[in-house]
């Protein structure tokens, strides 16, 4: 049985940090990119950043040089390390496992930016 499990989301206030953490279980880990995704309310979820199995990166405008993502294959657990965060940044955080054939969602973890 697949799961995906995000943790770490919470509140803090303006220019703060978090590290949200993504465990994957029941999958080939290191063959997946682990993208995390961000959804406010009234919008549509959005690609916030991705990581391929080799470690190549992306990152969505809206957080370059704020946002950092990982992965830990041995532990089978992605990371999305937010720094200087902003109000904008609230938002649900859903953690996606894409594989070749499949992908599987997380729940998502919510973080709120405010003062």
């Amino acid at each position: 049985q697949v799961q995906v499990v995000e943790s770490g989301g919470g509140l803090v206030q303006p220019g703060g940090s978090l590290r949200l953490s993504c465990e994957a279980s029941g999958i080939n880990f290191s063959f997946y990119t682990m993208g995390w995704y961000r959804q406010a309310p009234g919008k549509q979820r959005e690609l916030v950043a991705f990581i391929t199995g080799g470690s190549s990166t992306n990152y969505a405008d809206s957080v370059k040089g704020r946002f950092t993502i990982s992965r830990d294959n041995a532990k089978m657990t992605a990371y999305l390390q937010m720094n200087s965060l902003k109000p904008e940044d609230t938002a649900v955080y859903y953690c996606k496992a894409q594989g070749r054939l499949d992908d599987y969602w997380g729940q998502g973890t919510q973080v709120t930016v405010s003062s």
